[in-house]
């Protein structure tokens, strides 16, 4: 579960002092032991989200699971694709957003809001260009057992205070059944997010035919499922 700094570096495809300077300067968790610091995956794949930095999905990757990992078109195709949601806060249109969910039975939706706005209230998980992905550090559990990713378009530009300032229209969030699906999930449609054709493609708000035909594209061109 932890990378040492060589490993991250070779990985993330940066030299060993651009990772160091994560750390010491960016805020990128680690632990230090004998003058040599390991990541824990989970704190990288937070610190990531949250600071925009692109890391390859295939750290995250569990190499023994006999599993096959979800693809981001599958989940999304499970979780669903909504326009034109209403809301004037994070508050509203995270309501709105968990309205939509599928929720396994006993989770209270009130409850699932305030643990995403208490998130937010530790950094906001908006990654620029009018794009976030709230989420909490655990993974809001699926009911079957499958992963599910809802793609949310805002009818109103709210504020998130993302780094770049710009307001946020579009959302994703993740239901997974397990802590390694969702860390895997979350890594591959974060490092998806970073091409800017297809931050593009959905800023146009297109059919939901050609966001899944793209992404599945992507997925073939830069992941390794």
């Amino acid at each position: 579960m932890y990378l040492k700094v060589a490993e991250l570096a070779k990985a993330a495809g940066v030299n060993e002092k651009t990772v160091l300077f994560w750390i010491r300067d960016m805020g990128l968790p680690a632990h230090k032991q004998d003058d040599r610091y390991s990541i824990n995956r989970v704190d990288l794949l937070e610190w990531a989200t949250t600071t925009g930095i692109s890391i390859p999905p295939e750290i995250f990757v569990v190499h023994n699971d006999p599993n096959r990992p979800t693809a981001v078109s599958d989940a999304l195709q499970s979780g669903g694709i909504f326009y034109d949601l209403p809301g004037d806060t994070p508050e509203s249109a995270l309501r709105e957003v968990v309205s939509r969910l599928q929720l396994p039975p006993g989770l209270d939706p009130d409850f699932l809001l305030q643990t995403l706005l208490a998130r937010e209230a530790l950094g906001s998980t908006a990654l620029g260009n009018g794009i976030a992905i709230p989420h909490v550090r655990n993974p809001i559990v699926g009911a079957a057992g499958e992963s599910a990713i809802s793609l949310c378009f805002l009818k109103n530009p709210i504020d998130f205070e993302a780094v770049d300032g710009l307001p946020v229209t579009i959302l994703f969030t993740l239901v997974t059944p397990n802590v390694k699906a969702h860390l895997q999930l979350l890594a591959k449609l974060a490092f998806l997010l970073h091409d800017q054709p297809f931050q593009e493609l959905l800023h146009r708000a297109n059919s939901e035919a050609e966001i899944m035909t793209t992404i599945r594209a992507l997925e073939e061109q830069k992941i390794r499922r």
